[in-house]
């Protein structure tokens, strides 16, 4: 009945307590006890067949003698539960289902039934299992009422609710200790054949399939799989945070990553360089691109997958984080027929998501768009999307000196890396283009003095640069359990929020529950710091002023800095002011 393993010394005591439990209630008569043990005595003296049982209850089960059913029954009445409905007639929704991972229910035999006044009705098979019914509390938050109900029961209704095809880790791990011959994929050194229908039978593939589907349902942007010393590290960055999972064993480390390698089309013999490439999967009757990066470490390659959700790229300027001034200033920025806009902020800040954005904005039948990136993450519907190949010359000033002669409308740039794409995208915009690209500095004004150190002159940049905007991420507040605080005098002061504004503010933050992970936090949103260049900053630009010159004009005209818009949206309950600090620990305000 417990989770625990069939020779285990917890298992052994659970049996002996139910079948104890069937002799005291009348269920067993001690004649059938006694026959169940000299049988399984005899047995121990000769060579155990495979798939013999171990176990006096064991045996009695498949005798006919005691069932299920009668063993729920008798937990039930010893712990004073109720015994559960008929799971196959009942009916759950998917806000309960998604309180309690599969994982978890695989694994202590358990499936939420209702969440009524702040509390979690959940059928178990094992009163016994107290740690995975502390556990489970620990995870959903909530005070627990069990019922019981018997494993094959919960079992069917598991599959029947969260899907028969998600085999848990836990049961993929627990088949391949029990089937060591499976834990391979190739010889090392050897290429590895494709999947084909039998082989998808295989644990190990399943295993991947898994580790790459969980990934998915928890809303992770990466999967990082890393070979460490001793163990073997599987984590996902959720909301920009990594978290790590359940490792595999160390023994799987070589199968696991020649698996990847097999599914994203790179060289499983290579060992000793970088290498790229891509896995397209179907998961839930849609197909998702993974970008795989290979990186030889001490220990083994480092593999880490980008999950590219096209999902994001369509999302309106509010869903991306912006109040309705800032959306309006920018919705007339990427409206204009010519000019540079520039969006800045270090990896990971959420900078192509913002120009895929704009490109979906303004993607309209009557103009030509164009791109050039490194690598083409997402493929746009009418767009123009050009890779650049470094090893047959096609850079970034390349494809963008081929791209002017194809008259668009709008071109976008990955990345201004150099002088030369540079001043090839300032010849565009002054010629009547309107050009995104992105700039790796910390604030928008700094993006002026980049241009300008890489060798652009000052007076090209004043005339073609229309806008900058920095931007950076934070996590959004979990609204399944979030609630109302009151900020402390010091932590107000850490975002220069006064008592007035204070007043008229929502402050929440998140309790943590099954939706976030425990976090308190779910999903994540734009901070922007949006820098027009007008007539006044113009000449200042001509003139080559400072950085921290054009940065106090810019706020004088009224720029609000990061930090600044971080606390709007503390102030109206989205984020929290702890995120917002430690995003914007740089920011002055």
């Amino acid at each position: 009945m417990t989770p625990s393993s069939p020779g285990s010394p917890a298992a052994a005591a659970a049996d002996d307590f139910i079948v104890d439990l069937a002799l005291e209630r009348g269920v067993l008569q001690p004649a059938q006890v006694a026959a169940a043990r000299a049988l399984l005595a005899g047995a121990a003296a000769a060579p155990e067949p495979s798939g013999a049982p171990a176990r006096v209850l064991e045996l009695l089960q498949r005798q006919g003698i005691l069932t299920s059913r009668q063993v729920a029954e008798l937990l039930a009445a010893e712990f004073g539960l109720p015994m559960a409905p008929d799971l196959a007639n009942v009916r759950l929704g998917a806000d309960v289902l998604e309180l309690v991972p599969r994982a978890v229910a695989s694994r202590h035999r358990l499936l939420p039934l209702a969440k009524e006044n702040n509390r979690l009705r959940v059928a178990i098979a094992d009163p016994l299992d107290t740690d995975g019914i502390d556990a489970l509390g620990y995870l959903v938050k909530l005070p627990l009422d069990c019922v019981v109900a018997t494993p094959e029961d919960i079992v069917a209704a598991i599959d029947r609710f969260y899907g028969k095809d998600a085999s848990s880790i836990d049961d993929l791990l627990n088949k391949l200790a029990e089937n060591e011959e499976d834990a391979s994929v190739a010889p090392e050194g050897e290429a590895a054949p494709a999947a084909d229908a039998t082989e998808a039978d295989a644990p190990i593939i399943k295993l991947v399939y898994q580790l790459i589907l969980e990934a998915i349902q928890r809303r992770a942007s990466d999967i990082h799989v890393e070979p460490l010393e001793k163990r073997f590290r599987v984590r996902y960055r959720i909301d920009g945070v990594l978290i790590e999972v359940e490792n595999p064993p160390k023994r799987l480390q070589m199968s696991i990553l020649s698996r990847l390698k097999i599914m994203a089309n790179i060289s499983i013999a290579e060992k000793r360089i970088p290498q790229d490439g891509r896995i397209q999967i179907g998961v839930g009757g849609k197909q998702l691109d993974l970008r795989v990066s290979s990186l030889p470490t001490v220990h083994g390659e480092s593999i880490v997958m980008r999950i590219l959700d096209k999902e994001g790229l369509t999302l309106g300027l509010p869903e991306l984080g912006f109040f309705s001034d800032d959306a309006a200033t920018f919705e007339r920025l990427i409206a204009l027929p010519d000019g540079i806009l520039l969006v800045t902020g270090p990896t990971g800040s959420g900078k192509t998501t913002t120009l895929y954005g704009c490109l979906h904005y303004i993607n309209k039948p009557d103009r030509k768009i164009i791109t050039v990136e490194d690598p083409v993450e997402y493929q746009l519907n009418g767009i123009n999307q050009v890779p650049v190949r470094h090893d047959v010359g096609m850079t970034f000033a390349a494809a963008l000196r081929a791209m002017l002669r194809q008259a668009p409308n709008v071109v976008m740039v990955g990345e201004i890396r150099d002088l030369e794409t540079a001043e090839i995208a300032i010849n565009a915009s002054l010629t009547g283009h309107m050009v995104f690209s992105t700039l790796h500095t910390n604030d928008a004004p700094g993006a002026v003095t980049r241009l300008i150190d890489i060798g652009v002159k000052p007076f090209l940049v004043s005339t073609s640069l229309r806008a900058v905007m920095a931007q950076r991420l934070v996590r959004k507040i979990c609204r399944h359990c979030k609630r109302t605080v009151t900020p402390d005098a010091r932590e107000l002061r850490a975002l220069n929020i006064s008592p007035a504004q204070a007043e008229h503010a929502t402050f929440a933050q998140g309790e943590g529950c099954g939706q976030c992970n425990s976090t308190g936090y779910r999903g994540r949103m734009g901070i922007f710091e949006i820098l027009v260049v007008n007539d006044e900053l113009q000449k200042m630009i001509y003139a080559n002023v400072g950085t921290v010159r054009l940065r106090e004009r810019a706020r004088a005209l009224g720029m609000r800095t990061m930090r600044e818009d971080g606390a709007r949206k503390v102030t109206g309950g989205l984020t929290t002011i702890e995120e917002v600090v430690s995003i914007t620990v740089g920011d002055s305000t």
